[in-house]
């Protein structure tokens, strides 16, 4: 038990723009005694869309003496519905104090992605709990095992699509999550799969695409003689690879590169692209709005 009425709050706000959303907004903070430390906004002037990233703080009442958590979930709703009322019809808010996400992770043979993010869960760096690792081959379970972390392996061999993620499925009812990971999983995934998770599955691929679609992207890009490689993560939808992006990054290459080389560079900057996206995802730092992201680093 501890005295806290209020404490830092991370809230979004997502809503049709009109003239005076930040003022209201600011009042029904100012009335809850709360500061805003932080704001980020944006509008779209074609879908005369507005969006919000505030973090806010307040002083704990010297009154009121309840448990941390329960303050939070009280607080939180009354707050959310507060500012639904001033925001247009409509809108998204959610108001999270102290957001904690949780993920599972879906791979196949590729260790770079997957080692950062245990590496990460491991030192509470990752900004959200690997809930449990999925993997289609059974190759990736030793360093799941080191990290202390389940492995559930689901193998496609044998199995048609529908078969496969039915058992998928099976497995992801057991675990409590936020979003789904593929780091790095080789497996195109079914529309009503995908609609099962809607912008709740973050994939991490080469920037290549369109180009060297297929296997060994980094070989076809070596004998096209590519001067920049890079890597995309997105959010997945029915459009294979072409959901909200939410990271890219690109860095030169050369003709010195082999393409050992450029496999080397581009699982280092998937890695990169990737922990830099779920970083954001996790800090809800990502608005979606229609097939694209509007972010605020």
């Amino acid at each position: 038990m501890r005295n806290l009425l209020y404490y830092s709050m991370i809230i979004v706000i997502q809503c049709k723009d009109q003239v005076g959303l930040v003022a209201a907004i600011s009042a029904v903070l100012a009335g809850h005694g709360l500061n805003i430390v932080s704001i980020r906004e944006n509008v779209d002037a074609a879908q005369q869309a507005f969006f919000a990233r505030l973090v806010v703080e307040g002083a704990p009442a010297a009154d009121v003496t309840v448990a941390a958590d329960e303050t939070a979930a009280v607080d939180a709703q009354r707050l959310q519905r507060e500012l639904a009322l001033v925001l247009p019809a409509g809108a998204l808010v959610r108001v999270n104090p102290e957001p904690h996400k949780r993920i599972v992770v879906l791979v196949t043979r590729e260790y770079h992605c997957l080692g950062d993010i245990l590496l990460r869960n491991h030192f509470g760096t990752l900004g959200a709990s690997v809930q449990c690792v999925v993997g289609n081959h059974a190759l990736l379970g030793d360093i799941c095992h080191r990290f202390s972390m389940p492995f559930r392996l689901v193998t496609h061999e044998g199995k048609d699509k529908e078969t496969f993620e039915t058992a998928l499925n099976g497995v992801l009812v057991d675990y409590v999550f936020d979003y789904i990971v593929l780091a790095k999983f080789m497996r195109i995934l079914s529309p009503s799969f995908v609609e099962r998770y809607p912008h709740r599955i973050i994939n991490i691929h080469h920037s290549f695409l369109p180009a060297f679609v297929g296997a060994s992207p980094y070989r076809q890009a070596f004998e096209r003689g590519v001067k920049l490689i890079g890597a995309t993560a997105h959010f997945v939808t029915n459009d294979l690879d072409e959901g909200p992006i939410i990271a890219q990054q690109i860095i030169p290459v050369n003709h010195t590169f082999t393409p050992a080389d450029m496999v080397r560079a581009g699982k280092e900057i998937e890695t990169s692209v990737l922990a830099k996206a779920l970083q954001l995802v996790f800090e809800d730092r990502v608005f979606i709005t229609h097939n694209k992201t509007i972010v605020f680093e």
